[in-house]
């Protein structure tokens, strides 16, 4: 299998300084990410677009990352997208309307806390999106805390620290 992951930012990419005492997006983690999962069978290409915190992000740089997905899909058994959660809901939304038949599962994820934290959430979330990536059908959606969610009516729930969808 061949998938794309598109790194932009957000907390799941967020390294701390030393000398600052800050937590910010200085320089992509994925392939740390991706070297730390088993997987014999499946080719990774990765495409590190943006380095924001999702606060920052703006609708040229959904449209980027629409343009990746769609360029993406041409050659990908899955697309994985790993986005900051505060506007995950607004960029899968915008990737959903503007490619309504994908060609391949489109699957935004991120993590509540940082990969590099010693209780991140990221490992298990980007596992699952991988496996989801096998198994769903095309589609733009969100796989983060053993949920499979599809957009549309994808929805941060701030109160428990996951999502949920609207429709379901």
């Amino acid at each position: 299998m061949l998938y794309t992951l598109i790194g932009t930012g957000g907390t799941i990419d967020k390294t701390y300084n030393e000398y600052d005492g800050s937590l910010k997006n200085y320089a992509s983690i994925m392939s740390q990410i991706v070297s730390s999962l088993r997987l014999p069978d499946v080719e990774v290409v990765q495409q590190n677009i943006i380095f924001k915190d999702s606060l920052e992000m703006n609708d040229e740089d959904r449209e980027i990352i629409m343009k990746v997905c769609r360029q993406a899909m041409k050659s990908s058994d899955a697309v994985v997208v790993l986005h900051g959660t505060d506007t995950l809901e607004i960029s899968g939304e915008f990737v959903h309307r503007s490619l309504p038949e994908p060609a391949c599962p489109i699957i935004f994820t991120g993590a509540m806390r940082p990969f590099i934290f010693k209780d991140t959430d990221a490992l298990q979330n980007v596992t699952e999106a991988f496996l989801a990536g096998r198994i769903l059908k095309p589609g733009v959606y969100c796989v983060m805390h053993n949920k499979v969610l599809s957009f549309p009516g994808v929805r941060k729930d701030r109160k428990n620290l996951t999502f949920y969808n609207v429709n379901e």
